[in-house]
């Protein structure tokens, strides 16, 4: 769950991302200290949720949250102010919430419980025009029209992972070589095993005819990004979709994933 939250009052803004830190199922708190910062975010990020100080001395809680409603009409707002008569106009804006400063981890808690049961479930990605599709999130798995994609070795299926993971880079063999076969040295046979592999990958997309997929040049080997549909791919553009998908797991069969999965634990940009 992203929720943003507005307060010109810096520990105020502090003690609220400290409650927010606390609560599980907040995997983004993104404070800002006026109303005009917090809109140019959000004309660019999806939020499920914003905390809004009403008595701002620029921009006012009540004016930001109108415009607010303007650019994400799904994000719920909650009013946090010490002044309680500005409930009745603050429910007249549609707010979701009203807590009275100093508010507690528990009240936090409890209206954003509230903002949890009526949003709508998770749906699946909708099919992009490309044909290919790429499950990172979970176990790695490829689908083309909807059928899994047949691969006679799980090397190859492996191969294909972590040419996804690079995102486009090219991979040099002696790259590949050290990432499929760990624990054995860099030789000729492990060099002739990789070509074998990457032999056996074109022959699975040709069968579903998805070869465009794979970019290759004398010493290295890449996927085209632009020709996949791929839950990491959209998750790392803020597709709300995909955000959605995502649930602290990727790539779980490989351990070479798990450098990714740190950095998407810690909120960085692989």
């Amino acid at each position: 769950m992203t929720v943003i939250v507005v307060d010109d009052e810096p520990m105020a803004l502090r003690n609220l991302e400290m409650k927010l830190d606390s609560i599980e199922y907040v995997n983004k708190a993104v404070c800002f200290a006026s109303g005009e910062e917090a809109l140019d975010w959000l004309a660019g990020h999806p939020a499920d949720a914003a905390l809004l100080d009403v008595n701002m001395r620029r921009m006012d809680g009540l004016t930001c949250a109108k415009r607010l409603k303007e650019l994400q009409p799904d994000c719920a707002v909650v009013f946090v102010t010490g002044y309680s008569e500005y409930a009745v106009e603050a429910f007249a804006l549609r707010a979701s919430g009203f807590l009275v400063k100093p508010a507690s981890v528990e009240s936090v808690r409890r209206e954003l419980d509230y903002i949890r049961q009526r949003m709508p479930l998770p749906q699946p990605l909708q099919q992009a025009p490309q044909r290919l599709r790429v499950q990172c999130f979970g176990n790695f798995e490829v689908f083309c029209d909807g059928e899994p994609v047949r691969f006679a070795r799980s090397k190859t299926k492996e191969l294909l992972a972590y040419l996804v993971d690079r995102r486009g880079a090219a991979v040099a063999g002696g790259e590949l070589c050290a990432v499929l076969w760990e624990d054995k040295p860099d030789t000729l046979g492990v060099h002739s095993m990789l070509r074998a592999l990457i032999a056996d990958l074109r022959h699975s997309l040709q069968d579903v005819q998805a070869e465009n997929v794979l970019m290759r040049s004398r010493n290295s080997i890449a996927v085209l990004p632009e020709a996949i549909d791929c839950d990491f791919y959209r998750y790392l553009d803020m597709d709300p979709a995909a955000v959605n998908l995502y649930r602290g797991e990727y790539m779980t069969q490989y351990s070479w994933a798990e450098m990714t999965l740190s950095e998407l634990r810690r909120g960085v940009q692989p």
